[in-house]
């Protein structure tokens, strides 16, 4: 039984799958109706939010959001100055006049529609089709859905594929762009442990903030305003301060961001041998840059602040899959799969005799591909020159009807566009940028032949030109910068701007990388689905149901609290407690816990969050659960659905179930709401975020 209820923990489900996991929902303990689950409009599913790369959820019915403070950390950078450093020292709005503004960055996406679309989306699409003729076609049939979903202008809709292209669904989201910093603790109760901690276990992260949703008066999305009022919504999590214990079910919800479980063993190696070490590899001598040329400069330190954070997560995740590649040999593991998924396809009638070549072909390619695609991603680093490079490609783009256009440049993306030229207000110091981009060519040129980009070589300045090019560009300014949008391409063709004028040359190769991987794309969207058909059937053969991979859409994972052992004579309990965080305090950065904190534990003022069973508050906790990146903030749920816990991390042993998911040792770590409830009411005194919120305390001990 323990071995078939790890089993079970496995999956990223589409909410409409879980009527089909009934009996294993009710077998570990959840006892919210599947179909309830399924439903969109319903509690709980109608109170879980994307932020647009993490996850959260509704806590009030005035428009109150929570999710990790990793997940807030652009809003609370945003507004963080050297004088008031509210990354440092945390920020509460008393009220909410107070409250900050997130930035154009900061978003709130509700989802009330899924639907399946794949009929759509394929007619008139032939086998017969070369890949980019193909991929032309299934891209126009995207958007004259996505244009037709977007009538009302109040919702962003998508169609992402599943399956690698074997469905399609729309998705559509009431998009909120007016998002307020409500409350965020100091940083190190939110990111307590830093770096070093980060993917460890144990863990003592208070990794939570507040946000949030305005809109207009009539009730719809608006542009940020002071006349806007909070978003009213329709259902909220209630919040449980009742906790959990080993063995307990949860219930998880969010937007996972990418999984890779349906890959091929020769990914998997090229990702082993190849692209990870080379990924490893250009963040840490991007973030040496970063670190050499903010060093003494505290305002240039705070502007590189979140964007050294996301790299750092970046780099140890990928070297984590690195260290579990070499733990545990996945690609053996996938290589006996893979011949027993062959033996079975091979044996029945009426399959493709050449499919499985033809997959094997087109998969190498992609390979190839993808090492280009590396060393161009090397020799763009820099702000100014991506600056350049979207404005330009704008340009271009806007001459063209709306429907022709490509992707990421239509009308509809004009505000996004605008927000990320716009941000580097916030994060961009000339000096640095220059390091950054004359070290990055450096490095390309260092790079193995078959990750040059072909014809892009003889494009690219010499390293000693590259002063002379910040010298002579406008585009570091705020204001120039976005006076570029809406111009057209012949005035940035004339431009003396050296940033555009490099944009400008830059650019026909760019587009020309970019067509070799639509006809790749293409190509990989005829033969992948029919594989995925094939492998869906074998799983069905045996009595399995299957889950798409994670593509950023809403899914649902559930699981119970669990220890485990990651190595042989070691088991890791599934709590740690704040005891924990003054085991671990030395005073200096990252484990520099506000003395305020310290003084409440010393105290032991542990009130109600006082744990029966730990006999002190606990921080936070592990779970079976199946999650991944973008999972980050995700509702952790009991049993009846309320919110117990928030998810923020994985341990450094389950970094690889990106690939192959091992139920022996893959844990989530989740932050135990307890925490936050008592660091909000013994140590930040946030006693008007607790009174908005509705909490169900246990029953006092008679």
């Amino acid at each position: 039984m323990a071995a078939t209820a790890a089993q079970a923990d496995e999956g990223q489900w589409q909410p409409y799958q879980l009527p089909q996991l009934k009996s294993e929902l009710k077998r570990i303990g959840i006892t919210i109706p599947a179909e309830k689950l399924a439903d969109l409009s319903k509690h709980p599913m109608s109170a879980i939010v994307s932020l647009g790369g993490c996850s959260a959820s509704f806590v009030s019915d005035a428009g109150l959001v929570v999710t990790n403070h990793h997940c807030a950390y652009g809003a609370i950078q945003r507004n963080a100055t050297p004088e008031h450093n509210y990354i440092v020292d945390g920020y509460l709005a008393k009220t909410r006049a107070e409250e900050l503004p997130g930035g154009p960055n900061t978003l709130v996406y509700v989802t009330d529609k899924v639907e399946n679309v794949t009929e759509r989306v394929l007619k008139g699409v032939s086998d017969t089709m070369s890949g980019k003729q193909r991929h032309d076609a299934v891209e126009k049939s995207i958007k004259a859905l996505i244009a037709e979903c977007e009538s009302d202008k109040i919702y962003r809709c998508s169609v992402p594929a599943f399956h690698r292209g074997l469905e399609y669904y729309r998705i559509r989201q009431m998009m909120i762009r007016d998002v307020r910093l409500v409350y965020a603790p100091a940083d190190m109760i939110g990111n307590f442990g830093g770096d070093i901690d980060n993917y460890e276990w144990p863990r003592q992260g208070g990794d939570y903030s507040f946000l949030r949703a305005y809109v207009g008066k009539d009730g719809r999305p608006a542009d940020p305003s002071p006349d806007n009022v909070p978003y009213h919504s329709k259902d909220f999590l209630v919040v449980s301060a009742a906790g959990l214990k080993n063995g307990d079910p949860v219930l998880l919800a969010g937007y996972p961001g990418r999984t890779s479980r349906y890959k091929l063993p020769s990914e998997i190696r090229a990702a082993r041998d190849s692209a990870y070490p080379a990924k490893v590899a250009e963040i840490q001598a991007d973030l040496d840059v970063i670190a050499a040329a903010t060093k003494g400069n505290p305002a240039a330190a705070v502007r590189y602040a979140s964007v050294d954070k996301s790299m750092n997560n970046v780099m140890k995740k990928t070297q984590g899959l690195l260290d579990g590649f070499a733990r545990k040999d996945i690609a053996a593991i996938k290589d006996v799969q893979d011949a027993e998924f062959r033996a079975w396809y091979n044996k029945q009638a009426g399959v493709s005799k050449t499919l499985l070549a033809e997959l094997d072909a087109v998969i190498a390619a992609d390979l190839a591909l993808s090492d280009e695609e590396f060393g161009y991603s090397v020799a763009t680093t820099g702000d100014l020159l991506k600056s350049g490079s979207t404005l330009y490609r704008l340009a271009r783009e806007s001459a063209k009807p709306d429907a022709e256009r490509e992707t990421g440049y239509q009308q509809r993306d004009l505000t996004f566009i605008k927000a990320r030229l716009n941000r580097l207000e916030q994060s961009y110091v000339g000096s640095v940028d220059q390091a950054r981009f004359v070290a990055a060519l450096q490095r390309y040129a260092k790079l193995p032949k078959s990750m040059h980009v072909s014809g892009m070589d003889a494009l690219l300045p010499a390293v000693d030109a590259v002063p002379a090019l910040y010298a002579k560009s406008e585009l570091g300014d705020t204001a120039k910068r976005l006076a570029w949008v809406g111009k057209d391409a012949a005035a940035m063709a004339a431009s003396t701007d050296a940033f555009v004028q490099l944009a400008v040359k830059l650019d026909d190769v760019t587009q020309l990388l970019k067509e070799r991987r639509k006809e790749l794309d293409g190509n990989l969207e005829r033969v992948i689905p029919q594989y995925m058909q094939a492998v869906i059937a074998w799983k069905k053969s045996q009595g399995k149901p299957v889950y798409p991979d994670a593509n950023s859409t809403l899914r649902v994972t559930y699981g119970t609290v669990s220890p485990y052992s990651p190595k042989d004579g070691i088991t890791k309990g599934p709590f740690t407690t704040v005891e924990g965080i003054v085991e671990k305090n030395t005073g200096k950065d990252p484990f520099n816990a506000p003395q305020k904190l310290l003084d409440a534990i010393k105290a032991k003022r542990y009130g109600q969050f006082k744990d029966p069973v730990l006999g002190t508050v606990p921080v936070d906790f592990l779970t079976s659960a199946d999650t991944t990146g973008g999972n980050s903030g995700s509702a952790v749920m009991n049993r009846n659905g309320e919110l117990i816990g928030l998810n923020f991390d994985s341990t450094y042993e389950s970094i690889t179930k990106d690939w192959y998911f091992d139920t022996a040792i893959t844990r989530a770590i989740h932050m135990d709401i307890r925490y936050m409830l008592w660091v909000m009411a013994e140590v930040d005194h946030a006693d008007n975020v607790l009174r908005e919120m509705t909490i169900k305390y246990p029953a006092k001990s008679k």
